[in-house]
Formats: C-alpha cells, structure tokens, sequence
C-alpha cells in the first residue's frame, strides 16, 4: 500500500496460473508420482503462509481440473452448457491468488516465485503466471 496525502492506495493483483503452462513437456499434476504432486502442493501451501504472514496474500483458490469445466451461452430459452475436456485445456485457468501489495514490482515477483513451484522429480516447472491489477470497482 502507498500513502498519500493520508490516504492509503492499494495495488490488488490478481495472479492467474493456468493449466499446461509450463516449461517443457509436463504431464498433468494428475499423472505425477504421488510424492511430487504432494511436494507441489506443499509449495503452493508454504507460499500462502508466506504471504499471509507479510499482511499480502488476500486470496487464494485452485479450481478442478479442465475436464470438469464447464461453458455457458446465454441463449433464447435454456442456455447451452458445453462440458470438458476441451481441446485447447491448457488456456484453462488453475487457480489464483490475489494480493494487496505496494507496487507492480512486487506483484511481479510474487508471480515469479510462484513460477518455480516444483513439478515431477522436483525440477521447477517454472510456470507461465498471468498478473493482472484489479481495477478500482465500478459504481452503479
């Protein structure tokens, strides 16, 4: 957060991970070694702490896998639901966190950090981490 004039500014990002955005050809966390997926797990876990620990973690979630997922049309009577998979999974997204920090610089970082979580046999995945600010909420 940035002071001025006495008023407190926040920088919320929010940090998107997606499915299949990784470095090299990784199979899905739900082909991985037991150990592994628990071990990258752990890290997203100790991450958190570590956030929220610094008064910047406002949020975190993981979502189920693309093969649950679901897209809705509006349409002129019941609206049309596709069901997963879909072709093209990995623009799917896998989860969030959302920050409360003091610069882009730090959301960046964070996003960095996040990168490095540990995919089979402990080598980073070294995941593609989306960072968008939160826009300022639109009045009615």
């Amino acid at each position: 957060m940035v002071a001025v004039n006495e008023e407190v500014l926040e920088m919320k990002f929010v940090l998107l991970q997606h499915y299949g955005r990784v470095v090299g050809d990784v199979p899905p966390i739900t082909e991985w070694k037991p150990e592994d997926a628990q071990a990258h797990i752990q890290f997203q876990k100790d991450l958190n702490a570590e956030l929220r620990e610094r008064g910047e973690l406002v949020e975190a979630q993981a979502l189920t896998g693309p093969d649950l997922a679901k897209f809705v049309l509006a349409t002129d009577g019941a609206p049309a639901v596709t069901d997963g998979p879909f072709a093209e999974s990995k623009e799917l997204l896998a989860g969030w966190r959302m920050v409360d920090v003091e610069s882009t610089e730090r959301a960046v970082e964070i996003a960095a950090q996040a990168s490095e979580g540990p995919g089979p046999d402990g080598v980073p995945l070294r995941q593609q981490i989306e960072v968008r600010e939160v826009m300022a909420p639109i009045e009615p």
